[in-house]
C-alpha cells in the first residue's frame, strides 16, 4: 500500500485527484500507477484503470488472476469493472468511498448475481492516511 499512496500523494502534486495503485504478482510490484484524467484528458484514466492496462501489457495477458490490486480508494463501477474482467484476485483498497464507489457503496457490484468474478476483498488498509491524502486535496481546492 506504501507504494499506491506514494503514487497518490504524487498525483495530488500534479492536481489529479490523489488515488495510486499498484499491481503485484508473485510479492512483485508489476504496475504502479495514480489518476490522470486531467493529464491524459481521459476520463477512463484512473489509477486501476491504468495500473490493469500497465500490468496486462507487462504480463502479456489480459487475465490477472494471480495478481492482487492495491489502491488508495474504493473503486467506482468502471474500475471494479475492469476489476472483474482482468480477474484480479484480491483487492485491497484504504479508504471507503460512499458517493462513488462501488464495492461496498452504490452498486456494490461484486455482490451482483451476474458478476463474472469476485475478487477476494480487503477494505480499510491504511486508511486513514488514504482518505487524509483526499481530504487535504479537497480542502485546498475549496
Amino acid at each position: 500500500m506504501r507504494a499506491a499512496l506514494d503514487a497518490a500523494a504524487a498525483a495530488a502534486q500534479g492536481g489529479e485527484v490523489p488515488v495510486g495503485a499498484v499491481i503485484v504478482r508473485g510479492g512483485e510490484i508489476v504496475a504502479t500507477s495514480a489518476n490522470a484524467p486531467r493529464a491524459l484528458h481521459d476520463p477512463t484514466a484512473h489509477a486501476e484503470m491504468l495500473a490493469i492496462r500497465a500490468a496486462a501489457a507487462a504480463i502479456g495477458d489480459d487475465r490477472l488472476s494471480d495478481c492482487d490490486l492495491w489502491v488508495t480508494l474504493e473503486p467506482c463501477a468502471m474500475c471494479a469493472g475492469a476489476i472483474a474482467h482482468a480477474r484480479i484476485a484480491r483487492l485491497y483498497y484504504g479508504a471507503s468511498d460512499p458517493k462513488g464507489g462501488a464495492v461496498e457503496h452504490g452498486p456494490r457490484l461484486f455482490a451482483q448475481p451476474t458478476i463474472h468474478h469476485r475478487p477476494e476483498i480487503y477494505p480499510g488498509i491504511a486508511e486513514g492516511e488514504a482518505a487524509g491524502l483526499l481530504r487535504d486535496f479537497f480542502a485546498g481546492r475549496r
